[in-house]
């Protein structure tokens, strides 16, 4: 399979060094590698964002995004992580997956209009297209990403 897939590049923050980078999610399972520190950039798990990558990290994807804004603090928040991270793995290369802590991050809090946690975005093209304040089963999170991905 020699083709490439259109429309699949997103730019991630790499976890090790911070460098951002531009890569194809439809080669996730290749475990793309960050151009500065060379450490691998994970897209089968959430990925951090904040307050000062996030409208590059939204806005450059070229596949739907889910966002989760949390606390480290909040129970219910600590109950989506495991179903976060298994829809993360499942659906690397189709949907990127990203974190907001909204202690760490208070003007993303404020331009959402973040008034509980967990509240999760979905959005498509860069632009919000769904959202859901609350823990919400694994096909609660199905039907969200569904209004991104039609």
């Amino acid at each position: 399979m020699a083709e490439t897939t259109q429309g699949t590049r997103v730019t991630v923050r790499c976890p090790s060094c911070g460098r951002l980078n531009r890569v194809d999610v439809s080669r996730a399972a290749d475990r793309p590698k960050c151009g500065q520190c060379g450490n691998p950039i994970p897209l089968d798990r959430p990925l951090a964002t904040g307050d000062a990558d996030f409208q590059r990290v939204v806005g450059d994807a070229q596949v739907p995004v889910l966002v989760d804004f949390y606390a480290d603090w909040c129970g219910p928040c600590k109950m989506m992580a495991p179903v976060l991270d298994q829809l993360a793995r499942e659906r690397a290369g189709e949907v990127l997956v990203l974190k907001v802590d909204t202690d760490r991050n208070p003007q993303l809090s404020m331009q959402f209009g973040i008034r509980s946690i967990p509240t999760l975005i979905a959005f498509r093209g860069g632009r919000e297209v769904a959202r859901q304040a609350g823990a919400v089963p694994r096909q609660g999170l199905d039907a969200l990403l569904g209004s991104a991905l039609g």
